[in-house]
């Protein structure tokens, strides 16, 4: 069974796995960055698929708690004459919505170490100054995630209340919601401002990693804020104004923050190299007399 996951082992294996922390002391044919690109994969999708298991089970729980916070915010805020409704339109849709609030639990559990299977495949292609930041971001990486879910958790009741009042424009109307969407509408909303939430970390890294300089965050700031703005109308799961704002605002903020971070980092790796360069004057080779 573990071979499986593992892939064919072949008799230069172990040393082709040794890794001193150069780049070209792990270069690999084309067959053999597919073969590694499939074993993670696969490992990828058995992690998946226990987080899948562990979703099935925790799903009621889960549903119940996110239900009744969002139908009480919700008959909290439409008039009084109005009713309002959860329904199932047919048999197989129960089996289904617990089908797929459990995968979504299960990808949602699975993602850190989803994480873990696609640094392992990069990493061997960076070189060891490369690695040492990276290695530090895993912490920022889930602090900003956690920021991002808290800040979502907060303006979620402003968005429940912003759409529920519009029903007062209809009299004499209800309001009859399909099973399971205002939970999918929370966590994909969770989900997606965790997500959005590492654009800071993106930024970095592709400072650290010489990719984008200061300089040209700087001047192309303007582009920048509409390309944020973009990106949170396409992510925001409601796809309502407010939200997308709520979202693109602090992105903003935090986008401004890195740059300022990648300056100071960048600025510091210059002063460090200027002073690691040999004084010229003492490199002078002089003839032999």
């Amino acid at each position: 069974m573990s071979s499986l996951f593992k892939g064919p082992k072949k008799p230069d294996d172990e040393e082709r796995r040794k890794f001193t922390g150069d780049p070209e002391d792990y270069r690999l044919s084309l067959i053999e960055h597919l073969e590694e690109l499939r074993d993670r994969i696969i490992r990828s999708m058995f992690i998946i698929c226990i987080g899948w298991t562990i979703g099935w089970f925790a799903e009621p729980k889960l549903y119940g708690y996110l239900d009744k916070l969002t139908v009480q915010a919700v008959k909290a805020t439409i008039p009084k004459n109005s009713d309002f409704k959860e329904v199932f339109h047919n048999i197989p849709e129960m089996f289904m919505l617990k089908l797929k609030l459990s995968f979504m639990i299960g990808v949602i559990l699975a993602f850190p170490f989803l994480v873990l299977q696609l640094w392992g495949f990069i990493m061997p292609a960076l070189k060891q100054k490369e690695q040492a930041p990276l290695k530090r971001l895993a912490p920022v990486s889930v602090i900003l995630f956690l920021i991002g879910v808290v800040f979502a958790w907060l303006i979620l009741p402003s968005c429940i209340h912003w759409f529920a009042t519009y029903l007062e424009e209809f009299p004499g109307t209800s309001l009859y919601q399909d099973a399971g969407s205002m939970v999918f509408l929370v966590l994909k909303l969770l989900a997606a401002f965790g997500v959005a939430f590492q654009l800071p970390l993106i930024v970095y890294i592709l400072g650290e990693l010489d990719l984008l300089s200061a300089e040209t965050l700087i001047k192309h700031w303007r582009q920048s804020a509409t390309a944020i703005f973009v990106v949170a109308m396409i992510v925001t799961p409601s796809q309502d104004p407010m939200t997308m704002l709520m979202m693109a605002i602090p992105l903003v903020i935090l986008f401004m923050g890195s740059v300022y971070i990648v300056r100071l980092s960048q600025n510091r790796r210059k002063k460090k190299a200027k002073m690691l360069e040999p004084d010229e004057a003492e490199t002078d080779t002089y003839p032999l007399e």
